[in-house]
């Protein structure tokens, strides 16, 4: 029997086990998920083969990035297909061919800014394109600020501090922008998706989210929002229901229109989240889910023992 998630025309049945890896391999956490023109599906992992592509089907066609990533942490797929890599443990961002050839360098590899600096990079965690290719990159773990960049990578201006008020972040996880040129940014620890114009100007904010921590953006007008939640992260409202973890659809406007799953906790049973990381949809509206399960283990479950390997990857096939 398979399992629906979601309601009205945001309806999602999961499909179990669907990327067949090599015999030996696993995924260990997955930070980010990729997909291209071609429906191809690039799996930005933590384990010993940093990208691994698919075919829609769940099909191993390729893997790359062996040596090259420390800490794998966003994935961006532009237009033109070319992958903006963002490490954290690396403190940089490279722009990757398809194959993997790296075409471009932003931040110095293995050198940290200073903590809490505003100068790029500490620990930076995800990129996404402005409408006129301009890179935008939040940043993320030891910083609290967002810095753009033109085509070409050279530094146009930065913004943001730590705190919790409009234009504050208290860890700024993920970043989107529309065709409009919004740029959305997930402030995960003050619980909300922060919106500025393409200078860094606030706008607005959404304030119906429980640590947003994955956020994917469809091309096209006035977009919804998927938004990847983390659940509770102290022990005393861990089992607290209807926190996450789980997916929520928003509207341009900021209203809630759906929500999958979160209702009794994280868990790796059909149906359930253990730390939705990063998110990506493929041309048929189906959503691929990356976690960060084996991280979230000991915070979700603790003094219990790991089951290995845990499921770090998921994909939700859309119910027309």
């Amino acid at each position: 029997m398979s399992v629906i998630l979601g309601s009205g025309e945001f309806r999602y049945r999961v499909v179990e086990n669907w990327a067949r890896l090599p015999d030996g391999w696993e995924f260990k956490d997955v930070g980010a998920v990729g997909v291209d023109s071609k429906d191809q599906v690039y799996v930005f992992n933590r384990g010993e083969h940093p990208m691994i592509v698919f075919d829609r089907r769940g099909n191993f066609l390729r893997s790359w990035g062996e040596g090259m990533f420390p800490r794998a942490h966003g994935l961006h797929i532009g237009p033109d297909d070319m992958l903006y890599c963002t490490d954290d443990g690396d403190h940089s961002v490279k722009k990757c061919t398809p194959e993997g050839k790296v075409v471009m360098t932003i931040g110095i590899p293995g050198k940290a800014a200073p903590y809490m600096s505003g100068t790029p990079f500490h620990r930076c965690t995800h990129t996404a394109l402005s409408p006129d290719n301009h890179i935008y990159v939040s940043d993320g773990y030891g910083n609290a600020c967002v810095h753009k960049y033109t085509p070409d990578g050279k530094l146009v201006k930065s913004w943001g501090e730590s705190g919790s008020g409009p234009g504050q972040f208290n860890i700024v996880h993920n970043i989107v922008t529309d065709e409009d040129g919004w740029v959305y940014v997930a402030d995960r620890e003050n619980h909300r998706v922060q919106i500025f114009d393409g200078d860094g100007k606030y706008e607005t904010q959404w304030n119906i989210l429980h640590r947003p921590c994955g956020l994917y953006m469809p091309r096209g007008k006035c977009p919804h929002c998927f938004i990847g939640e983390l659940g509770p992260g102290m022990r005393v409202n861990l089992k607290a229901p209807n926190l996450g973890p789980r997916l929520s659809v928003v509207s341009s406007k900021g209203e809630l229109l759906a929500r999958l799953g979160g209702e009794n906790g994280p868990g790796q049973e059909v149906g359930k989240f253990m730390a939705p990381h990063g998110l990506a949809i493929d041309s048929r509206g189906d959503i691929y889910v990356g976690e960060v399960s084996y991280t979230n283990w000991p915070t979700s479950f603790p003094g219990q023992e790991m089951p290995r390997p845990l499921r770090s990857l998921q994909k939700l096939e859309k119910v027309s």
